[in-house]
């Protein structure tokens, strides 16, 4: 099946049919919960609508952990139910749904004691290898010291006694759920961002679709719609005000920040997990650089704009220089982010203990809620929020197929990849860099070669971003719905976390590269490289504040200073 570009032309086709047609499903929310249910419905046979009000990911999605895994510190919580979904979650998305997005890493388990501590972690990560049947991964393996140290020369040989070493995924998880809104688009879904909800439309008791605008046009659009589906994760409880609910679900916003650090800076042959006195603290290998994170703490202030503070990157390098010979600085630091995760509201006084599991919730005759759980289960429960809807459809709706749909790039992935050598040949770019583009686009990447083999110079790399060639930053906008440099430089391609300069060098040659794409003219061009320039520095200036109050402060002043329109991404639903 052909590939849908997601460009300005089919943007435009896309309003076109939320203005005029009705449809079954109405999905509020592009995150992976969003973009899992839009395809997860469009794949029974019932025409579906998905509206995002940023960009795809843009908010929990593309900022977590970036891992694939059934949750190991849950085992603690005795939550055994969440670990088994997870893990055969993990398998099919290995397996089948996107081998070409989701790959398997290694990760140590210090331990500091000898004999309890060692039973007691290898037998919680045992029966985390038992509960995933599909054993997909290899099993776990105890490591004496001696064989932690050479497997993790880093480490200081005073902060372990041993290890356990065991595997788990990782994703793009930005590019993960863009690619399932595209999936969905392939089926048939009219998929939109920068098309954000004002309101819920009603018949009497009963909701019948959403009004939306286009933030793009400043228009106003009705889209009517036998089920509404609210996938908006944070903001579940501000879409419960609009349709009139003062009860059913609540969710509560826990802060997750982390960093990013050069490869180099830590000498490690495996991702590295540690025990913290909240949770657990990562790092994962992600190209030239590790991700360290996260924290976990509640967040009250702007949902649309969380920032990471001082605090909470002091404590990510304390937590992980407790174990690092040579300790990490600030100065080390190239990158940071920050995330909201959406957790189901409880009485725990502390955001680490809530659950992570998913409910969803009828507030009203057509809406569904669906809240709470973790990326690598987004798939059930988008299964289970769509069933919830079907149910009022009042024909026979077939059950879900998504367990069995690879998305877009999964088809011929393997065949491509054991083929790469060719394939680098026809572009005229080296085979490291075609297997890395594969593990970015998988057989989509057919798309981006002939863009190349068109204009043979958008096969350089971009300056000031050389992991990226000048096409992925074309392609963002011709086929994967990018709409600003923002959504190039956070989503389709991580520049902005994995560059010193946060991407500064790369925003003026992106720019120039999407602007006829777009339609943008050189005040255009300009107006977006300055906003994503004050941007930049807002949150740059933030992570030098002491607290939340002070970063959003900072940030907030950076931006009013650069004028109205300096910051102007859509928050809300």
């Amino acid at each position: 099946m052909t590939s849908v570009p997601l460009g300005p032309a089919y943007r435009a086709e896309t309003l076109r049919r939320l203005g005029d047609d009705e449809f079954d499903v109405l999905v509020v929310g592009g995150g992976v919960v969003g973009a899992g249910a839009a395809l997860d419905a469009v794949s029974r046979g019932l025409s579906v609508a998905m509206v995002e009000a940023q960009d795809w990911a843009a908010g929990t999605s593309s900022r977590s952990s970036k891992l694939v895994h059934g949750g190991l510190r849950y085992l603690e919580q005795l939550d055994f139910k969440l670990v088994k979904e997870a893990l055969k979650e993990r398998g099919l998305l290995l397996t089948r749904l996107a081998p070409h997005l989701v790959r398997p890493v290694p990760f140590l388990f210090p331990l500091r004691h000898r004999l309890w501590e060692r039973f007691y972690v290898g037998a919680g990560i045992a029966l985390y290898d038992m509960l995933d049947g599909r054993r997909v991964l290899p099993r776990h393996r105890h490591m004496s010291r001696r064989g932690a140290l050479a497997a993790a020369p880093s480490l200081s040989p005073d902060a372990l006694v041993g290890a356990v070493q065991y595997h788990d995924a990782q994703v793009d998880d930005a590019r993960f759920a863009m690619t399932l809104a595209r999936t969905a688009a392939q089926y048939g879904a009219a998929v939109a961002t920068r098309a954000r909800v004002t309101g819920l439309v009603r018949d009497g008791d009963r909701v019948t679709g959403a009004r939306v605008t286009d933030l793009e046009g400043e228009r106003e659009i009705v889209v009517r719609a036998r089920q509404v589906i609210n996938a908006t994760g944070v903001w579940t409880d501000e879409t419960a005000r609009m349709a009139g609910n003062k009860g059913g679900l609540r969710v509560r916003a826990s802060k997750g920040v982390h960093i990013t650090v050069p490869r180099d800076r830590i000498t490690l042959h495996t991702g590295l997990i540690l025990r913290t006195e909240k949770s657990v603290l990562f790092t994962i290998p992600w190209g030239r650089h590790w991700i360290i994170g996260t924290t976990d703490t509640d967040w009250d202030l702007d949902k649309g704009r969380p920032v990471a503070s001082r605090a909470d990157i002091d404590y990510l390098l304390d937590r992980v220089n407790q174990v690092l010979s040579t300790p990490l600085t600030h100065d080390d630091i190239d990158g940071v982010y920050t995330g909201l995760r959406p957790l189901l509201a409880g009485d725990a006084s502390d955001t680490a203990k809530l659950s992570r599991e998913h409910t969803v919730a009828r507030p009203a005759p057509g809406l569904v809620v669906i809240a709470g759980g973790k990326y690598t289960t987004y798939r059930v429960m988008a299964k289970d929020a769509v069933d919830v809807a079907a149910r009022d459809l009042g024909t026979a709706v077939p059950t879900s197929v998504t367990d069995r749909l690879p998305l877009l790039g999964a088809e011929g992935y393997a065949a491509l990849r054991n083929g790469r050598a060719r394939l680098a040949a026809r572009a005229g770019v080296d085979v490291a860099r075609v297997e890395r583009l594969l593990g970015r686009y998988g057989s989509a990447v057919e798309d981006l070669l002939a863009l190349i083999e068109e204009d043979p110079s958008l096969g350089e790399p971009l300056t000031g971003a050389a992991d990226y060639l000048r096409a992925e930053a074309l392609y963002a906008a011709t086929h994967e719905g990018a709409l600003h440099l923002e959504d190039v430089l956070v989503r389709r391609t991580r520049i902005s976390i994995e560059e010193r300069d946060r991407g500064l060098a790369a925003a003026a040659e992106v720019a120039a590269l999407i602007a006829p794409v777009l339609g943008w003219d050189e005040e255009d061009v300009r107006r977006e490289t300055e906003r994503y320039r004050t941007t930049v520095h807002a949150e740059m200036s933030a992570e030098l504040q002491p607290d939340d109050v002070s970063a959003v402060a900072a940030r907030a002043q950076i931006c009013e200073e650069a004028g109205p329109r300096a910051d102007d991404r859509a928050v809300g639903v």
